[in-house]
């Protein structure tokens, strides 16, 4: 049977188990120009809960009914596309389901002797490309300058350090626990790492972990980290607004984000959707996957089991409670022993 969970009800604030709903039908059956997929590995990421919103967004809203988007790792089990073969591992837009249909557009093999089949969908995969695009395309990041990261630990925010640390930056970054922060300063090699709900006062510790300001933020979170790394800019900053988790659950569309320190420090902020940036990819590739190679890019997965267990493991990217990638392991990977 294809288990499928579909979008039920637009949530109030924080989304609840129930706004999805869980059924099962019979394994869909391709037809020309078409492949047959098992997911294998399901991303959750916090795009979803913009998608489960009405208003303008720069995506659509999923209608009630649908299957819940979603990036998905998988392994073809019938092709009638020239070049993909039963067998072969892909990466492609299965959503929450057990069986997906692709018409081969957007599918990308993967070599599971490279890396992990897993990985891309998190360090090789968009968190890891949204991480590479912000820190050399939006931000310039370059050798000396100190860069701040929110959501340090995440799937994202964790690449990004790594990646301006490859470029000869300082990196300081600020996550919600120890654990967290020992982490990035330990294995990742942060400089610095702020826990931001143990600091007493956050733009103090902020100013003591970059005394001259910093060059660059890349910005994950919004709400309070959001504003005490906009007040610690150095005149002339660059930031990147990738995400505003803070803020994905508040029922009406108004951030409250005060913005004033952007002017007074002339700083550059540019918003940034990866989808725009999909000629990148190649070079990402090239290079994080070199990087992954090398030991100089290192990641971490948070490993949900079972499809009926995706809709509660996506409330855990709003409470802080995955570190790194979060992944749903629908099925056996046939890659892992």
């Amino acid at each position: 049977m294809n288990t499928q969970i579909l979008f039920r009800s637009r949530p109030a604030g924080e989304p609840h188990e129930s706004n999805f709903r869980r059924v099962q039908h019979g394994i869909p059956t391709p037809i020309g120009g078409e492949i047959l997929c098992r997911t294998i590995w399901l991303s959750l990421d916090p795009y979803m809960r913009g998608r489960m919103s009405e208003g303008k967004s720069y995506a659509d809203a999923v209608d009630f009914g649908e299957v819940m988007p979603g990036a998905t790792v998988g392994q073809i089990v019938e092709s009638h596309i020239e070049g993909f073969a039963p067998g072969e591992l892909v990466v492609g837009y299965g959503g929450w389901q057990s069986y997906w249909i692709a018409d081969g557009h957007g599918l990308r093999k993967l070599d599971p002797s490279s890396a992990p089949i897993s990985t891309a969908l998190g360090v090789l995969g968009m968190p890891g490309f949204t991480a590479y695009v912000a820190v050399i395309d939006m931000t310039g990041a370059t050798s000396g300058e100190t860069v701040v990261v929110s959501a340090a630990a995440g799937a994202v925010g964790s690449a990004a350090g790594q990646i301006a640390k490859i470029r000869g930056c300082r990196v300081v970054g600020i996550a919600g626990s120890d654990e967290k922060c020992r982490w990035a300063t330990g294995e990742l090699g942060f400089d610095a790492c702020i826990n931001y709900k143990t600091a007493t006062d956050l733009d103090a510790a902020l100013a003591k972990a970059c005394p001259d300001g910093s060059e660059i933020y890349i910005e994950n979170v919004g709400g309070v980290v959001g504003e005490a790394a906009f007040r610690n800019l150095k005149v002339g900053a660059r930031v990147a607004l990738v995400g505003l988790i803070a803020h994905y659950n508040e029922r009406k569309h108004h951030h409250g984000l005060d913005i004033a320190p952007i002017l007074w420090k002339r700083a550059t902020m540019r918003g940034m959707i990866i989808s725009d940036h999909a000629k990148r990819m190649p070079e990402f590739l090239r290079d994080a996957g070199a990087w992954l190679r090398e030991g100089r890019l290192k990641y971490r997965e948070t490993i949900v089991d079972g499809l009926d267990n995706a809709p509660q493991a996506f409330l855990k990217l709003f409470h802080g409670e995955n570190i790194g990638k979060l992944l749903v392991r629908v099925a056996d990977d046939p890659t892992r022993p």
